[in-house]
């Protein structure tokens, strides 16, 4: 046997924080679509003694990710696979968040499902959006968006972009914890596990970019109301990702937690009332 091979797949402050938690004593394969950014996050790890492959990946292509996990399969054991990448409403329009957020997560579940070792384990990073939803989603939504198979779920009449408007990001990301469920049972049959983490309000550059956009005003007073009062980290990210993947979690699989310094407790006890 190899060395395990670690794949995270999405480079950002979450994707660099995990890659350094978990790559030690590991291989670990960085995947993202943006090639330069691959590189540069590449080489930092390099230089703090990790041992990293790289490939681009657009996960929204079933070819592309199919050929990321056959990468992966060929360095080692796959024992574990970390799924970060997305985009979020500033930085997209919805039809793009809908296939890098939601398919992808589906594909990235499908394709990484066949090669995942026994014993190994996933995560996928969703949002607490997905706990905030402007309108409760019907059980058969609910069921659609668990069980279609990954290359239709965006002809979903209910993932049309223009039907589901500002509710895109938290009914993709509510997918994706839905996919997990369901996939829980498939990795399962495998001998391995997968979770997601729901991450609030994320002190990265994509959380910048959130709040100092449109709903920046209201992130901010959702941080003030939460009981912990401050922005999250990468490494508080990091630091439960290494707890689901570890050998300390080999009972939980199928679950979400949410990591988002208690927004949604503070929404859901009426501290705060979502858009005030």
């Amino acid at each position: 046997m190899g060395t395990n091979v670690v794949v995270v797949i999405g480079v950002g402050g979450m994707g660099q924080a995990i890659a350094r938690r978990q790559g030690t004593g590991n291989k670990v394969l960085l995947a993202d679509f943006d090639e330069k950014t691959l590189d540069s996050v590449a080489s930092l790890l390099r230089g703090q003694g990790h041992d990293i492959v790289t490939q681009p990946v657009d996960v929204s292509s079933r070819l592309s990710v199919a050929a990321l996990a056959d990468t992966a399969a060929r360095l080692g054991p796959v024992t574990q696979v970390v799924h970060t990448a997305g985009l979020s409403p500033v930085q997209a329009p919805a039809a793009a968040v809908l296939k890098v957020d939601l398919l992808g997560t589906a594909l990235v579940l499908e394709e990484f499902g066949r090669v995942v070792a026994p014993g190994g384990a996933g995560l996928v990073i969703s949002s607490m959006a997905s706990h905030m939803l402007p309108a409760p989603l019907s059980a058969e939504q609910e069921q659609a968006l668990a069980h279609t198979p990954a290359d239709d779920l965006l002809d979903l009449p209910f993932t049309d972009p223009e039907v589901l408007g500002r509710g895109t990001y938290g009914t993709a990301k509510y997918g994706n914890r839905l996919r997990v469920q369901a996939a829980s049972t498939s990795w399962g049959e495998r001998g391995a596990r997968v979770n997601s983490i729901s991450p609030g309000v994320i002190a990265t550059p994509m959380g910048q970019q959130e709040l100092d956009g449109d709903s920046g005003r209201t992130m901010r007073a959702m941080v003030s109301a939460s009981g912990t009062g401050r922005l999250g980290t990468p490494d508080d990210i990091a630091e439960a990702a290494a707890f689901l993947l570890g050998p300390g979690a080999t009972f939980i699989t199928g679950n979400d937690l949410l990591v988002d310094g208690g927004v949604v407790a503070a929404v859901r006890t009426g501290r705060l009332t979502p858009g005030a």
